[in-house]
């Protein structure tokens, strides 16, 4: 059974000043999973984590880990923005995009951020606007299927990103002449995978091409960037993966194949968003309706515009009924929010205690493409955003939206 990091009182306590719905962060949690991810990787003397802004773009999770010692992987002129306002500029910064414009190629180099070039005709682009930076990184895409243990985990070949084998070699050796001294692989090819093995086996691939790519053009290689791609377990039942174990994949991999070619200097980069912050945010609503036809219904205060993942997914996502965790899991009902689509549900045939009206529901795993994935359809408003400070005690960091806030775009 998962357990929530807020008690009922507490709840109880934040609706005084705060109404429902509202995304709730854990403070706590946020660093201590930034410290096991630190610890897995301390082999590695150059290990950074850049996190993927996409997931929680909130100022106050960006600043915590900062203070931990991560950086920010930014894909938009307003990722970066986001983070030049937090403090957070220079090598801090991993500027992944595709189909970029110019203006943003332009404010990442004005960060001096780290820009990983997602395909060779970028190479011109770039060339055109600026000189090529001393550091750069290119993407890769191996094409065909990525398989963990004869299960298909991702396929490659039918995504947009990154360059070919040959392309990588093309590239490093015409960024070579346009100056470039220092060069960065990175790839990214499965998304929320619940596998120890996944990250040791993508390492690997990439490890064995950087041994190439070296001796094929004799690029200084200076870091690996595996992305993202750990998961989490959404499910109850479900496996969590051990950082641990990963992170000793990963080095078991690095010193078979890095080592012995002369590259042990080479730093370990991530990207991780989901393993980041998921489990340590939760959206906190409340049960204003039911409804009793062909199904029994509990409406919520939150909507899919709160929490897109069900609706567009069908994503699976834990819900507790606050106070009421130990009681028998003896109905069934269909959790919905209010837009007029009838795909907005956080949950089908869901097995749950009783729910009253003025229940707090905790929808759980909401800490990573929760808030960010909100949109304003119907005139809904995005809800506010609160952190679970370490003390106990409770900071706004983002507030709700208002009409005022949706209007003010418009030209009446």
């Amino acid at each position: 059974m998962k357990k929530t990091f807020i008690t009922l009182e507490q709840l109880q306590k934040i609706a005084v000043t705060y109404p429902t719905p509202y995304h709730l962060y854990d403070e706590k949690g946020i660093r201590e999973n930034a410290r096991r991810l630190k610890k897995a990787f301390s082999w590695n003397p150059g290990f950074k984590e850049f996190f993927a802004v996409k997931a929680t773009p909130t100022p106050a999770i960006l600043k915590i880990l900062h203070e931990e010692g991560c950086g920010t992987d930014c894909s938009s002129m307003t990722e970066l923005m986001l983070s030049e306002r937090c403090g957070i500029t220079g090598q801090d910064i991993m500027f992944s995009s595709n189909a970029t414009p110019p203006e943003e190629f332009l404010k990442a180099l004005e960060l001096g951020a780290i820009i990983n070039l997602d395909d060779y005709t970028h190479i011109d682009f770039l060339s055109k606007l600026a000189p090529i930076p001393e550091t750069v990184c290119c993407r890769y895409n191996p094409g065909g299927v990525f398989s963990v243990a004869n299960h298909i985990m991702d396929n490659p070949n039918d995504a947009k990103y990154g360059m070919t084998r040959e392309q990588m070699i093309a590239a490093f050796k015409k960024l070579q002449e346009l100056g470039a001294k220092k060069f960065g692989i990175h790839a990214f090819l499965a998304s929320n995978t619940i596998s120890n093995e996944y990250y040791p086996q993508l390492a690997a691939q990439l490890f064995e091409l950087a041994v190439d790519l070296k001796r094929e053009t004799g690029a200084d290689i200076a870091f690996i960037n595996l992305s993202g791609g750990v998961g989490i377990p959404y499910e109850p039942e479900q496996p969590a993966n051990d950082i641990m174990l990963i992170g000793e994949g990963v080095r078991r991999a690095f010193e078979s194949i890095l080592t012995p070619a002369g590259m042990n200097n080479v730093a370990i980069y991530t990207e991780l968003g989901r393993f980041m912050l998921a489990p340590y945010g939760c959206l906190v609503a409340r049960a204003i309706h039911e409804k009793h036809i062909y199904k029994e219904y509990i409406g919520l205060d939150a909507c899919a515009v709160n929490l897109m993942r069900p609706a567009m997914y069908g994503a699976y996502h834990h819900i507790t009924v606050m106070g009421k965790e130990n009681a028998p899991n003896d109905h069934k009902y269909d959790i919905t929010g209010s837009l007029c689509e009838n795909n907005d549900k956080f949950a089908i045939d869901r097995m749950l205690p009783k729910i009253d009206i003025g229940d707090f529901i905790v929808i759980h795993d909401t800490g990573a493409h929760g808030h960010s994935m909100g949109y304003n359809y119907n005139g809904k408003l995005r809800s506010a955003e609160l952190l679970l400070r370490e003390d106990g005690s409770i900071q706004l960091i983002r507030r709700a939206e208002t009409p005022e806030d949706y209007f003010a775009t418009a030209i009446f």
